[in-house]
């Protein structure tokens, strides 16, 4: 028996974000070391001609297909990256040129499911694919996107949301390691969440973070310009469930317990044990969201202690309970693996 491949099509157009275009297939593509069984995707690159497509960066793709012989395949994902334009006043505007938008508009009834890579949605929004939906894109262009798609309900804050209509399934995504995230989703929606994890961990991500988490994760939030508070982060992820005291952490870092709270102020924006609570209250969420772990065993394994301080964090942080939090990232989970076995 051969290979079953869904085919994933993305979407090419000139200008497009080359890393758009090029992220989502690294996870695609190692979904069959991963499986059991002979499955995975099959990713062709369409665009209007087989010439070649100057990308954003400068680099040049060749196309697999055009979008006329594309259209009468049966398409599994149709998969629409975006571009910017900055103008001399370094303000960003969002690519959406007629043709394209038509293409995608076009293409999209003839899939199973439509994605956006970030500013992408932009163009699902013109092409009228968000209308009534909840969707999300780059942070920088979310105002643009509300204003201009008013039909569209514009939530800047997750890294990725999916939407369900009669029309079937739109996801849409803020930005390009976010849309790892979401082509991670998309793999566990196809083949089940511990192989998405087994491939998250093949591409030595953080972590599989949940679609309603912020785009402004703790640990990619804020870059340090200091390879000394780089690997007091590191070392503070790696010992989340010891404790972790400002003199103890200063000690590590060969610095006065001030200084320290000096350069978390200067490099970070916030305070050691602010960051370290942002830190596991992320981390929690992620098990919650992924494992059956108690809350004792989660509380624990985050450095929280006792479940009355991992509560009490997460009414803090998120304005919710750890068990609402697992009860709507579960259902959501649930959502997929009855759409996978129907």
């Amino acid at each position: 028996m051969g290979t079953v491949n869904r085919l994933i099509v993305i979407v090419l157009f000139e200008g497009v974000d080359l890393l758009d275009v090029t992220g989502p297939p690294e996870v695609f593509s190692l979904v069959p070391r991963e499986t059991a069984e002979r499955v995975g995707y099959e990713v062709v690159l369409a665009s209007e001609t087989l010439e070649p497509v100057t990308t954003g960066a400068g680099v040049r793709i060749l196309p697999d297909i055009t979008f006329q012989e594309v259209g009468r395949r049966v398409i599994d994902t149709l998969l629409v990256p975006g571009s910017v334009e900055v103008d001399s006043e370094r303000r960003i505007h969002p690519v959406t040129e007629p043709g394209t938008v038509a293409r995608v508009k076009a293409l999209a009834g003839h899939a199973r499911r439509v994605a956006s890579v970030c500013v992408g949605a932009h163009i699902l929004a013109a092409a009228g694919l968000l209308d009534g939906k909840r969707a999300t894109t780059h942070w920088s262009t979310a105002q643009r996107l509300a204003a201009d798609h008013p039909a569209v309900r514009v939530d800047p804050d997750p890294i990725f949301i999916r939407e369900e209509s009669e029309e079937g399934e739109v996801w849409t995504g803020a930005g390009i390691s976010a849309c790892l995230d979401l082509s991670l989703a998309l793999v566990a929606e196809d083949f089940g969440e511990q192989v998405a994890l087994r491939v998250a961990r093949q591409l030595v991500m953080y972590l599989k973070r949940p679609g309603g988490q912020s785009q402004f994760s703790v640990p990619l939030e804020r870059v340090s310009t200091t390879r000394r508070i780089e690997d007091l982060r590191h070392h503070i992820l790696n010992h989340l469930d010891q404790r972790l005291t400002v003199p103890e952490l200063a000690a590590y870092a060969h610095v006065s317990d001030r200084q320290l709270t000096r350069i978390f102020k200067t490099e970070l924006g916030t305070t050691p044990h602010a960051y370290i609570e942002s830190l596991r209250v992320e981390t929690a969420g992620n098990l919650l969201a992924t494992t059956d772990d108690t809350l004792e065993r989660i509380a624990s394994r985050c450095g929280f202690g006792t479940v009355d301080t991992l509560i009490r964090a997460f009414r803090r942080r998120l304005a919710t309970t750890p068990s609402e939090y697992r009860a709507k990232f579960r259902a959501t989970a649930a959502q997929r693996a009855s759409l996978t076995s129907s």
